[in-house]
């Protein structure tokens, strides 16, 4: 009889929550940072003698699939290797050895057996299979409990030795996410082999796209909902009193999941098969729909939230009227590199101060990290290469980006005379109006993180003409979208946004312009240009 094990969230702590079985026994003391110290000195003593034996075993698995990997698709022509091999020799032969010792991979790393709820659908009742919450790279065990679907890849995957052998096994659907051709042709493959009526096998996808700590569902991606067919969810859980199997953005390294996985002398993992879900003929037409209302059916069984938060490279964010924003701000993180290298409020004060004097100066607003270190009066160089890695990917920093994204959260200005520091910057012809380029600029120097999709904004911006600085106030404070953004977003850090409070920034004595658009107050030293924008008055002038 198949069992099901009921499992719920019990304490997150860093990215990796503890669960706990229905027994009625609190496990929230059992973390891997601050672990009881019997079970520090069990993993010590287990993980030294089992970590290189279950290492050595499963590595050992890998070489063996390497060359009869390669078998399956040896001498067929591109033609022949465009169709699925699901006869003769090649199928009936190898299928059951790569499964075989796929499976033994994940018995040597301590999963001894899996706990299944339900029945997986045949690939013609449901050519998808939607597998969630995807924590860690270990949820490839799942694979050897569905008898290895087809999936889909990154195509740089295809360069690392024994993967790019059992991607070419699985016959899998590869892709560069940077390349848009790429993706334009896994749209049409997979579309093809979803509505294949069972010419393909079934594939496997994880539609939220990356891993998390499985507290909530982030938001699917539409890839696996694309072709309008069946789809069954499945979930996975991992009922274990220490959680050692999640691997996040942040907290424990892939080295160090394994690690404490494999030091466990079991791990118990259960996978749970939903019934087929079959979609309307609206969901059919609007995938996002789909995979949004099978994510919300998983996290109802789950027990756990449904967000509109993704991943855009390894950065959190969620969405808001076409903008992306980053859960964990990069100008909150720079606050606090600051003040941990010694700086006061004052002193940040000062340094934002200058920071926007040399954006108005004709050395311009480009810096190196070895221009930022004095700017922002750091010691450390290292802290300034930090701050400079948050918002850039070189080795040179947009520094109105550093100062409207700094000022935004920490309440040194109010949002009008954020607002018009900002549109004053970012005017670039001195037109007194916005481009489109000019808008999604401006808006990533707010958030502190490059914006893509701002055509709806500029949208609303543009009803009565070029967007002026009046129409960019009267939008973000009015619209409910973007009220949301000033009232949640640019709040500063220990302040709580309230309903009844202003959508303009909270700050210290003074620094709340939730006025009129006319008050130009600012907590920073400025004096007015000739052209109305705000300079900041030199020290010692």
């Amino acid at each position: 009889m198949k069992t099901h094990l009921d499992c719920r969230i019990i304490l997150p702590f860093d990215d990796m929550p503890v669960l706990e079985e229905e027994t009625g026994e609190s496990t929230s003391d059992l973390t891997l940072d601050g672990a009881t110290s019997p079970w520090q000195g069990q993993g010590m003593v287990l993980g030294s003698i089992l970590v290189p034996i279950r290492v050595f075993l499963a590595v050992l698995c890998f070489l063996i699939m390497w060359p009869i990997a390669r078998l399956r698709l040896a001498g067929l022509s591109d033609a022949e290797r465009s169709r699925p091999v699901t006869t003769g020799w090649r199928r009936w032969l190898l299928h059951p050895i790569i499964w075989f010792l796929s499976r033994a991979v994940f018995f040597f790393l301590g999963f001894f057996w899996f706990r299944v709820k339900g029945c997986r659908a045949g690939h013609k009742e449901a050519p998808v299979l939607a597998v969630a919450p995807h924590s860690s790279f270990l949820d490839m065990l799942v694979l050897t409990e569905t008898q290895l679907p087809t999936v889909v890849s990154r195509s740089e995957n295809q360069s690392i030795p024994v993967i790019g052998a059992l991607l070419e096994f699985n016959q899998s659907v590869l892709v560069n996410r940077k390349n848009p051709e790429s993706r334009k042709r896994a749209v049409v493959q997979i579309k093809e082999r979803l509505t294949s009526n069972g010419y393909w096998p079934q594939m496997l996808m994880f539609p939220e796209g990356t891993t998390t700590n499985g507290t909530t569902l982030i938001k699917f991606k539409p890839g696996a909902f694309l072709a309008g067919v069946p789809v069954q969810p499945v979930l996975l859980h991992y009922p274990n009193k220490l959680d050692t199997v999640r691997w996040t953005h942040r907290g424990t390294t892939w080295v160090e999941a394994l690690w404490h996985t494999c030091s466990q002398l079991y791990t118990n993992v259960t996978v749970e098969y939903l019934p087929v879900y079959t979609p309307s003929q609206e969901e059919k037409d609007d995938p996002n729909l789909y995979a949004d209302n099978v994510q919300k059916l998983m996290a109802k069984t789950l027990g756990i939230p449904a967000t509109d938060h993704v991943m855009e490279g390894r950065v959190p964010t969620r969405k808001l009227g076409g903008l992306s924003l980053p859960l964990e701000p990069p100008a909150r993180e720079t606050l606090s590199l600051l003040h941990k290298d010694g700086l006061r409020e004052f002193e940040v004060e000062a340094a934002l101060s200058k920071i926007i004097d040399r954006c108005q100066s004709e050395q311009g607003w480009r810096a190196g990290v070895d221009e930022l270190a004095p700017l922002l009066g750091l010691t450390d160089r290292q802290t300034a290469a930090k701050i400079c890695g948050l918002y850039s990917k070189d080795d040179k920093v947009d520094l109105r980006q550093i100062y409207l994204s700094v000022t935004s959260v920490s309440g040194l200005l109010g949002f009008k005379s954020l607002l018009h520091t900002a549109f004053t910057l970012y005017d670039r012809e001195c037109s007194g109006s916005l481009t489109a380029v000019d808008v999604s600029d401006l808006m990533g120097a707010l958030v502190g993180s490059p914006q893509y999709h701002t055509e709806e904004l500029y949208t609303e911006l543009s009803l009565r003409g070029a967007p002026t600085e009046q129409d960019l106030f009267s939008v973000l404070t009015t619209h409910p979208t973007y009220q949301k953004l000033i009232s949640e977003y640019f709040t500063p850090e220990g302040v709580e946004s309230t309903p009844s409070s202003s959508p303009l920034t909270k700050g210290k004595a003074g620094n709340n312009n939730a006025g009129s658009p006319s008050d130009n107050r600012t907590a920073l030293p400025y004096k007015m240009a000739d052209n109305g924008s705000p300079l900041p008055s030199k020290k010692n002038d």
